[in-house]
Order: C-alpha cells, then sequence, then structure tokens
C-alpha cells in the first residue's frame, strides 16, 4: 500500500460533484495535458510553487497527505451527507495517476459506509480500472475525443486505454455517467457530435452529459507563469450546444447540457 498521496485540495459543501452534499478530495497529477485545462495546477505529481493572488505571493501547492489524516478531514462532514445522501467525491489531477493510494481510500471510506463517487479521464491499465471503480458508487468518466490522433495532438496521449475502459465501465459499472467536455476548435462541430454519437452507439452507451467550455480556470495559468492557449477564445453557454445536443438525441443517446 502507497502511504502517501499528493493532494492539491480538499473541498467542502461541494453540490455539483454526484449527489447531495460532498466533501471532494482532488489529487495532484495527470498523465493527460489538456490544453484548455482548467485546473493546470493539478497535471504536475509533485506540490509546485503558484502565485497566491489572495496573499500576493508565491504558495506552495500540494501536500503529502495519509489516509487518516484525509479521512478525519472528510468525516468532519458526515453528517451532512447523511442528511443529504451525499458523500465524498475524488477527482483531480486524475486519482488514477495514484491509483493504489485512491483505491484505498475508497475502501476505507466505504468501510464507513459514505457514498463514494469519482471523477477520471480513464487512463489507466485496465486491470487496475477494474479494481478501482469497483469501490465508486457513482462513476463520471470524461471521453475528450473519439479520434486517437486528434486526441494525441490535443491531450498528448491517445485515447485507447480510455476507449478499452470506457467498454469496462459499461458493462460492468451500474451508475456510470460519461461525458464530453466541449472545446471550441477541438470536439464542438456537428461532425464531431456525429461520430462521437457513433462511437457510444457501437459500445452501448446510451446516455451522456455535455460540459460547455468556460474559462474558470484562466487565471492559474498566469498564477504558476505557464501560457494558455484558449486565453481570447468565448466560453460556449447552453443555447450553444442545441444541435450538438439534437445529434445525439437523433442518434438514440440521451444528451444533458450540463
Amino acid at each position: 500500500m502507497t502511504e502517501q498521496a499528493c493532494i492539491f485540495n480538499i473541498q467542502h459543501f461541494s453540490i455539483h460533484d454526484g449527489p447531495g452534499i460532498r466533501s471532494v478530495v482532488f489529487f495532484k497529477g495527470c498523465p493527460l495535458r489538456c490544453f484548455w485545462c482548467s485546473n493546470p495546477e493539478s497535471q504536475s505529481g509533485l506540490p509546485e510553487e503558484m502565485y497566491d493572488n489572495l496573499t500576493k505571493r508565491p504558495e506552495i501547492v500540494g501536500e503529502y497527505k495519509t489516509i487518516d489524516e484525509i479521512m478525519i478531514e472528510v468525516m468532519k462532514d458526515e453528517p451532512f451527507y447523511l442528511e443529504s445522501d451525499g458523500g465524498v467525491t475524488l477527482s483531480g489531477g486524475e486519482p488514477l495517476f495514484q491509483a493504489v493510494f485512491a483505491t484505498e481510500l475508497l475502501k476505507a471510506l466505504k468501510e464507513k459506509g459514505i457514498h463514494t463517487a469519482c471523477e477520471t479521464t480513464g487512463y489507466a491499465k485496465p486491470e487496475v480500472f477494474k479494481s478501482f471503480i469497483a469501490w465508486v458508487d457513482n462513476l463520471y468518466l470524461d471521453i475528450k475525443h473519439y479520434d486517437t490522433q486528434k486526441h494525441r495532438a490535443g491531450i498528448a496521449v491517445g485515447n485507447e486505454l480510455i476507449l478499452e475502459n470506457l467498454k469496462i465501465a459499461v458493462k460492468t459499472h451500474p451508475n456510470l455517467t460519461v461525458r464530453i467536455p466541449v472545446i471550441p476548435e477541438f470536439n464542438d462541430s456537428l461532425e464531431d457530435a456525429q461520430a462521437f454519437a457513433k462511437l457510444f452507439n457501437e459500445v452501448g452507451v446510451t446516455a451522456i452529459e455535455v460540459l460547455p467550455f468556460h474559462q474558470f480556470g484562466e487565471k492559474k495559468y498566469d498564477y504558476l507563469d505557464r501560457p494558455y492557449q484558449l486565453k481570447d477564445v468565448k466560453q460556449l453557454h447552453s443555447e450553444d450546444l442545441i444541435d450538438y445536443q439534437q445529434v445525439f438525441s437523433t442518434a438514440g443517446v440521451a444528451c444533458v447540457i450540463r
């Protein structure tokens, strides 16, 4: 068992990362390099310096925590979980980047009777993915592109492992939510929607969520002194994706715009 993991935030009272009121444990480290990433401070698996806009000085983002330390923090909110049918969500970064620790944390939560959820890219060896999702009550799996070459160009890795794990999740997980982050000039055309719909029909995905591109993470690139490729790109809104949504409905895939 891995004794510690690098965590960059534990967020309390979240209502957007699974059912009920939740605590979200943000794991630091991700094998993907999405050029629109809204949590760029999560990409490196190590603590790093980041300018803090409130204190006006550099601060270290990310610290190593044990399972016991995380459990003490998230169990402070147990009454809210019980009252709202909430629980704990693992996010990132990518929890599977520290898969052994993340799996043990899920087990510890289940031992306490806490509902678990996870937001993941699905980028892991299938045997690791299977072992991990067995402890997840609600699984949120992002599919960013259907074409492996375009996936590699925009994200730095191919999508073969992700699609293999998507098939596993469709067959084995009872509470799977497939999501597409819709990014301008990357996967936002109606032709892209048609190709996604074809993929989902082939693997048995019958319902998805689409997440319109936003600029919530833009300032973080300045704080990290990193370039941001989408600086002058307009955000997408729900009304911008009505036709995109309709493509899925026509193909028999229920689609909700979040």
